[in-house]
């Protein structure tokens, strides 16, 4: 016979003091320490929100300038960055500043694959690639393909490409054709075989070159040569309310517009211009358009409807480009014309295209000042300057 079930009775109100092993598992996981991502970083102090931090501000427009101020760290990643880094904006919540990147470190912190935070700026070392690239360029005996520059600098055909027209504003074609024309412009100048000037400077063929010249010379090869001896460039002198001006006019357009106190000055840098060309003064015909520029000079937000014979390399034509989008009655500083052609670091050679420009007004580098906003040097003088943007403003 089977053994009788015998049920225990409790007293009314008492409950089995049964303890279940998954609660007990359940509370010692409660009791561990959180094994997260960050469990290798020393403890982060509690803080404010990173975004009411100054810094903040420069994190999230990306400002290259303070690069060299701070670095910030992601704890949800364990990565330190530079404020300048292109990767995804992080969550405030989640962010940490540091002085350096020893600081991000030592808290535990790796540094970013993108930005690189602990060497040189990318910046710095792109530029430098580029600058030996065009230092490669300018001293080859010939052409160099897309491929061989490429190899010279450890990178890729299409990274080498991006990277040059970043720094330069000009692929590397157009860069070596502008040093082409270049070389050719000095050879013509002195005196050389037109022949030997356009091999010598690295064309491929009489065609190429013949191709540009009219552009890059304004004449005929033969004619720059000798000094434009067979050129005819009428001109005419009056008086403004700014000086003495000078207004010249090649077949192609207006060449030159001077100013000054001198006239003879003024005739005398036109002369140094075209040595050998054919000046023709008095033409009651050319003194009819010499007017209407010394109108426009005037009043210069009139602007003038008149064909430019602008000669010049073809960052010079860049940078006095991007002037003539300069509106009147404004200005913009070096710095930012370069960024504007795609040389954020060029400002030197932007001021030296100014310094360079043959039209007066009507190409407006007198529109082109410093970085605080204060009259920097002008071609034809700084008090006229000031007055030209005076007169600008009123009108």
């Amino acid at each position: 016979m089977a053994p009788a079930l015998i049920i225990a009775r409790l007293p009314l109100g008492l409950t089995p003091s049964v303890e279940f092993k998954s609660k007990e598992r359940n509370a010692a996981r409660r009791d561990r320490p959180h094994l997260g991502v960050m469990t290798k970083h020393a403890p982060m102090p509690a803080a404010a929100p990173a975004d009411q931090d100054p810094r903040w501000a420069a994190l999230a427009a990306r400002d290259k300038a303070s690069d060299e101020a701070f670095v910030y760290g992601v704890r949800t990643t364990g990565v330190f960055c530079r404020p300048s880094c292109p990767s995804r904006r992080p969550n405030p919540r989640n962010v940490v500043f540091f002085d350096d990147a020893a600081a991000a470190q030592k808290a535990g912190f790796r540094p970013c694959r993108r930005c690189r935070p602990r060497g040189a700026r990318l910046e710095a070392e792109h530029a430098a690639l580029v600058e030996a690239a065009c230092r490669l360029i300018e001293t080859s005996p010939r052409s160099l393909t897309l491929a061989e520059l490429a190899e010279a600098a450890g990178v890729s055909p299409f990274h080498f490409h991006r990277l040059f027209k970043a720094n330069t504003g000009l692929t590397p074609r157009a860069y070596a054709a502008a040093w082409r024309q270049r070389r050719a412009q000095a050879a013509l100048g002195a005196g050389r075989n037109v022949t030997e000037a356009i091999y010598d400077a690295g064309f491929s063929s009489n065609g190429r070159f013949y191709e540009h010249a009219p552009r890059m010379l304004g004449m005929t090869p033969t004619a720059y040569r000798s000094g434009g001896a067979g050129a005819a460039i009428h001109f005419a002198l009056g008086e403004c309310s700014f000086g003495s001006i000078l207004v010249a006019r090649s077949d192609k357009g207006v060449c030159a517009i001077l100013l000054g106190d001198d006239p003879e000055a003024l005739l005398r840098d036109l002369q140094d211009r075209f040595p050998r060309a054919e000046l023709i003064g008095g033409d009651p015909a050319f003194e009819t358009l010499a007017a209407q520029v010394v109108g426009f000079v005037e009043a210069p937000a009139i602007g003038l409807n008149l064909p430019l014979d602008v000669r010049g390399t073809a960052f010079q034509q860049r940078v006095w480009q991007a002037l003539c989008d300069i509106p009147s009655g404004q200005t913009a500083s070096y710095r930012e014309i370069a960024r504007r052609v795609g040389m954020p670091r060029a400002t030197r050679a932007v001021a030296q295209a100014c310094a360079r420009n043959p039209l007066a007004i009507a190409i407006p580098c007198h529109r082109v000042v410093r970085t605080d906003g204060s009259l920097s040097g002008y071609r034809w003088g700084v008090e006229r300057k000031r007055a030209i943007l005076e007169r600008e403003k009123v009108a």
